[in-house]
């Protein structure tokens, strides 16, 4: 199919019908079968009894590695030094540009304990406290993502995460360019192991242990569907950070952007994957028709054409609306992963925006800005999971305590309470364990 073939689902917010249209494209049915869930299974079940052997396997046969034991899949400290060393100066600089923007603004998210005191001397808080220990999952299957590297574990790190473990199945080759940047990201983040391991294999060695990979108490960052399945099976065992699908993104505007701006924004998540979805809201059908113009014109030209293409043919749409505030609420309804609001005032259309994982005001704010230096982490809430996640940040990595010491006086004048609503529950020890506090002072 030409870029001139190339026809995007159009959608009128007027039209009869329109709702379950939409719910028709945005089509968020699980990818996962029967098949991909008994597979993840059967690997973790494999990892969990055999450890490093069932890593070597794996990653022989789906990374086409030829690692005899787990020491060629593992990078030191040391190793990931050399590759930061090794880095050309202007890759390096951006690197360590993106760091310093990513951590300062992830210091501005980190949570504090705090106390107060009643008059009767009860102090009631809450103690933060960051995770002992945290598995970052770096995607490395069709490319290298330094960039997801740090926006995973630098707000580990700014957390106080005490051991921060990652996995990306990408060889290390010290000196070559194209596999260099992921581990050189890994020593800017304060990553202290490395496993070049990858899919469903190091997601149960990150929950479970093997003889080499540690078990961590919490496994954060996406991944293909094997990687999202096996971090739902081993959920509770670990914590985990959300189930990430394709990537995703919705633009909101006025019709007074560039269109070759809005139709580059809408490529750059195409080019992710074939299953990743580019949206367009707009309530200027003049403008619907030079963004359209415009991605006919400009397609040819990308190296990745054909995914882009794929993704939009199957998976774009674009929705033409009356006005912008229903424009809004139909992205509400999508909650998308990364959202534009390319208007003229997008702090006032902001205000009715209840549903995104990370939100880009105005012409000049464009999505790819936000995957890599911008400063917020990357890894976001996708398939209308929005309503109800937020994106990866420092509070991923922390965990908060209640703290809770009741004076005698303070234990006697609420100890009433809480008997009779723990007899109202016939919880009798309940109760008789608070009464025993109600007229003592010592």
């Amino acid at each position: 199919m030409s870029a001139e073939q190339l026809s995007i689902r159009m959608l009128d917010s007027g039209a009869t019908g329109f709702s379950a249209r939409l719910e028709s494209a945005l089509s968020r049915d699980s990818l996962v079968t029967t098949e991909v869930a008994g597979t993840v299974a059967s690997i973790i079940s494999d990892v969990r009894d055999r450890g490093d052997a069932a890593l070597v396997e794996y990653s022989n046969r789906f990374d086409r590695r030829s690692a005899t034991s787990m020491l060629d899949l593992t990078v030191s400290r040391e190793q990931l030094q050399a590759a930061l060393q090794s880095t050309g100066e202007a890759d390096a600089q951006a690197l360590r540009h993106a760091a310093t923007r990513i951590r300062s603004y992830h210091e501005k998210q980190k949570q504090t304990s705090w106390r107060y005191e009643e008059a009767d001397g009860s102090v009631y808080g809450q103690k933060v406290t960051p995770l002992a220990s945290a598995g970052v999952y770096v995607p490395g299957g069709k490319a290298n993502y330094p960039s997801s590297m740090l926006m995973l574990a630098i707000p580990a790190q700014v957390a106080g995460v005490g051991e921060i473990i990652a996995t990306v199945p990408t060889d290390y080759r010290l000196g070559d360019p194209a596999h260099n940047l992921v581990f050189a990201a890994a020593a800017l983040a304060g990553v202290d192991r490395v496993f070049t391991i990858g899919g469903a294999q190091a997601v149960a060695a990150l929950a479970y242990g093997t003889e080499s990979v540690p078990r961590v108490d919490k496994i954060t960052g996406p991944g293909n569907i094997y990687v999202t399945e096996a971090k739902r099976q081993v959920f509770g065992d670990v914590g985990i950070d959300m189930l990430a699908g394709p990537s995703e993104l919705t633009v909101i505007c006025d019709g007074r952007t560039d269109p070759d701006w809005i139709a580059m924004d809408l490529f750059s998540q195409a080019e992710h994957d074939e299953q990743a979805q580019s949206i367009l809201i707009s309530p200027d059908p003049g403008f619907i028709v030079a963004v359209q113009d415009s991605i006919r014109r400009l397609l040819p030209d990308m190296e990745r054409r054909d995914i882009i293409r794929a993704s939009l043919q199957d998976r774009g749409i674009i929705i033409q609306t009356r006005d912008l505030q229903e424009a809004a609420e139909i992205s509400n309804r999508i909650a998308p992963e990364h959202l534009e609001l390319s208007v003229a005032d997008p702090d006032s259309l902001l205000e009715h925006i209840e549903n995104a994982g990370a939100i880009f005001l105005g012409s000049h704010t464009a999505e790819a800005l936000g995957d890599y230096c911008a400063g917020p982490s990357h890894v976001l809430p996708t398939s209308g999971t929005a309503r109800f996640f937020s994106a990866l940040g420092v509070y991923d990595f922390q965990k908060r305590s209640s703290v809770i010491n009741c004076s005698p006086a303070g234990a006697a004048r609420i100890a009433g309470t809480a008997a009779t609503l723990a007899r109202r529950e016939s919880l009798q020890a309940h109760a008789l364990s608070a009464e025993y506090r109600m007229n003592r002072n010592d």
